[in-house]
């Protein structure tokens, strides 16, 4: 197929809108954390009213989910579909650490909404949703990785999973998030879980 021959899902001008507001709440948090999310600064910040953000977003809620969303399909770019299972799982391991190096906004939102979760439930409920789908995303890859024989067959692979998450999770969280840390966490993970090369 030729490249003029290719197309693109056309983009509505709602979704347009949709995510300028996303990222201007995005940046917000990154930058004042969440208790400086300004609902009326976000819609000034991309030309709308505040009743022109909750056409699109009815409540607070409603754009902390997009947020989420759209910090998660960062990490979700780091999961390649192409090599072994094994490779899929190790290049998720150093995309995840050159994404948090690359754009520390996505480790810091990431981190400030997963504190504040602790002390509100909705908040809970959106990142417990957006946790659960990545850890299924990592039980997958796990379960293939050992079936075909690159990690041990007794793994349980959501306790492995979760342990994965945690340490990932934890390197968005400012006391941990050192460059010589990440990079240690990351290495250790690697010769923890054995990942043998590719056959």
């Amino acid at each position: 197929m030729s490249p003029a021959a290719v197309t693109h899902p056309v983009r509505s001008h709602k979704e347009d809108r949709e995510e300028a507001l996303v990222r201007a709440a995005f940046n917000q948090i990154a930058e004042r954390g969440f208790e400086g999310l300004r609902t009326r600064e976000v819609a000034a910040g991309v030309g709308l009213n505040i009743a022109t953000l909750h056409y699109y977003f009815p409540t607070k809620e409603a754009l902390i989910r997009g947020v989420v969303a759209h910090a998660m399909d960062r990490f979700r770019s780091t999961l390649a579909p192409h090599g072994s299972p094994a490779d899929q799982l190790r290049n998720h391991l150093r995309a995840v650490r050159k994404l948090l190096r690359d754009e520390p906004e996505v480790g810091a939102v990431m981190g400030e909404l997963a504190l504040r979760s602790a002390r509100d439930p909705a908040m809970a409920r959106i990142m417990g949703e957006a946790f659960q789908a990545w850890q299924r995303t990592l039980r997958g890859l796990l379960q293939r990785a050992s079936r075909d024989g690159y990690l041990a067959r007794d793994l349980d692979y959501d306790d492995v999973a979760a342990l994965i998450m945690a340490t990932l999770t934890s390197m968005t969280l400012p006391s941990t998030a050192s460059a010589d840390r990440t990079d240690r966490a990351f290495r250790q993970l690697e010769r923890w879980l054995g990942l043998r090369p590719s056959k």
